[in-house]
């Protein structure tokens, strides 16, 4: 793996979504992206020279030398003032909150850190905003008519609101899932590598968090509806081995997963969701032996489906708190956490939404069992699956010496990041952020092998609106991705088409360019 040149660094720290500084041993900003001049108020020929205390406020000036001159004899990737509040000073002396992470340059002399500085007053004001609005549905359930109504138009307002959260939150996380993706394909020096997997790490747990607390405020604001169908459980279960497959071996542990013609009737994906809370608890808490997914008949109308492990197990006082929200089992709140605790309160939830049933079997230090109750449909031939049906290839469009990608974004840090991870995996990206560019684009290059499109273009736009007029010039087994960090019905709705494939933000830079090479013809 080649080395990144010193230009390409410097232009991948500009692209950054985050504010980005770089600062010597003697804490004067050597360079400075254009988020921190946005953000501070600065020009850049303004900042760069300046001691970085000049945008911290006068009160933490002296303590901060002191802290800084710690961190110079003993640099490493971390956080900065972790468990603290921070705050930084603009150009106009006003002060905002932020969140600071620090990652020095390794092998360089003289002495360089990153400073990543990111403006978390939105994320306040957005958390001020989901308590208030749980707070009023709270209220809203416990008074009569009136009240009710009342809290019913919260509700759809709430709903306007998480849909909105989802997308622009998703927004800045899926921009620097590829920019990581493209820096460690970049790199070969060791200690960035680890840097840059450290990094990963913590986008992978910032989208698990954002993903459950979203979930969560669905699920309680009632946006979330069940579409109750026949499916088949063996559709369900193998998603469950592709995807916890591989976590399950990197722990030492064994997943068995049950082979059956079983068929439910409930919202596959309400249930894919339960079931997938369910095995990551069991692998998470299981440190020898394994954990099993299993499918039996219980009756003549019911299907039992069972997560088991051989973990540590859950005390008989402990089980009728294991549905509260961020509990986790012999975990005190001020200590290390691995996850937040919020799989099974998301659980609790849906199991009620769909009027199932829910049992809890464990015994400390042998293990524990959660089994799913659900409505048979019979054992009947099955339908076709839809990720069955994946497999099935369109008429190969003609292909130009690299693959070529249509990108549709209106998010430019998001498209830029995007641009450039297809640009160092080989493939020619054209990349416009509306409808009308991506029908210009077409017109001034009319051979193109994928589309790749955001879901939300514009209050009048949308990515399904790019496919049909894309289809429509290309043919309709044009081949398509749609990205979208809006999880709400329209996107469940959304038809099956064995040429498209739908994917949540945000999406980590490997696993789009398997969903990409899947769909091109020869594999890309």
């Amino acid at each position: 793996m080649r080395m990144m040149p010193p230009q390409l660094a410097l232009s991948a720290l500009e692209a950054a979504p985050d504010a980005m500084l770089m600062v010597d041993a003697e804490g004067v900003i050597r360079f400075a992206n254009r988020q921190v001049l946005a953000l501070f108020g600065y020009a850049r020929e303004e900042i760069v020279g300046l001691p970085v205390e000049t945008l911290i406020p006068q009160r933490f000036r002296d303590r901060h030398l002191g802290h800084r001159a710690d961190y110079m004899t003993r640099m490493r990737v971390r956080p900065m003032g972790q468990n603290l509040e921070l705050y930084a000073l603009r150009r106009d002396a006003s002060e905002f909150p932020v969140e600071i992470s620090l990652s020095p340059v390794a092998d360089n002399d003289p002495q360089l850190v990153v400073v990543a500085i990111r403006d978390v007053s939105e994320r306040q004001h957005v958390q001020r905003e989901l308590i208030a609005a749980r707070s009023a549905a709270e209220e809203a359930r416990n008074v009569a008519d009136q009240a009710r109504e009342s809290s019913e138009r919260a509700n759809q307002g709430k709903s306007r609101f998480l849909a909105t959260a989802s997308h622009d939150l998703r927004q800045p996380l899926q921009a620097l899932a590829l920019l990581n993706g493209t820096l460690r394909r970049t790199v070969s020096d060791p200690s960035v590598t680890e840097a840059l997997a450290q990094q990963e790490q913590a986008i992978a747990a910032m989208s698990r968090l954002l993903n459950a607390l979203l979930d969560i405020s669905k699920l309680e604001s009632g946006s979330v509806r069940p579409d109750i169908t026949d499916f088949s459980v063996a559709f369900i279960f193998e998603e469950m081995r592709r995807e916890f497959a591989t976590v399950a071996t990197r722990k030492g542990l064994t997943l068995e997963i049950d082979a059956t013609d079983a068929r439910v009737h409930s919202d596959a994906s309400l249930v894919e969701q339960v079931l997938r809370n369910l095995v990551s608890n069991a692998i998470k808490y299981t440190r020898n032996g394994g954990v099993a997914l299993t499918c039996a008949v219980a009756d003549q109308s019911m299907v039992r489906l069972e997560v088991r492990d051989s973990g540590i197990g859950i005390c008989a006082d402990q089980i009728p708190l294991i549905y509260d929200e961020f509990y986790q089992v012999g975990i005190a709140t001020n200590t290390t956490r691995d996850g937040y605790g919020l799989g099974l309160a998301i659980v609790k939830r849906i199991v009620d939404l769909l009027g199932l049933k829910i049992e809890v079997h464990s015994q400390p230090g042998r293990g524990s069992s959660f089994a799913l109750l659900l409505p048979s449909a019979g054992r009947l031939t099955p339908a076709p699956e839809p990720r069955e049906e994946y497999a099935a290839a369109a008429p190969a469009a003609v292909r130009s010496a690299q693959p070529r990608i249509l990108l549709v974004e209106d998010d430019p840090s998001v498209r830029d990041a995007t641009r450039m991870l297809l640009k160092i995996e080989g493939f020619a990206v054209t990349a416009v952020s509306s409808l009308e560019g991506a029908l210009d684009a077409l017109t001034a290059q009319p051979h193109f092998d994928l589309l790749m499109t955001d879901y939300h273009l514009g209050p009048a736009q949308t990515g399904l609106q790019v496919i049909a007029a894309i289809r429509e010039r290309l043919g309709p087994h044009f081949k398509a991705v749609l990205v979208s960090g809006d999880t709400s019905l329209a996107i469940r709705s959304i038809a099956f088409d064995p040429d498209l494939r739908v994917t949540s933000k945000p999406i980590r830079a490997e696993a789009l360019l398997r969903l990409l090479r899947e769909l091109l013809p020869s594999g890309g």
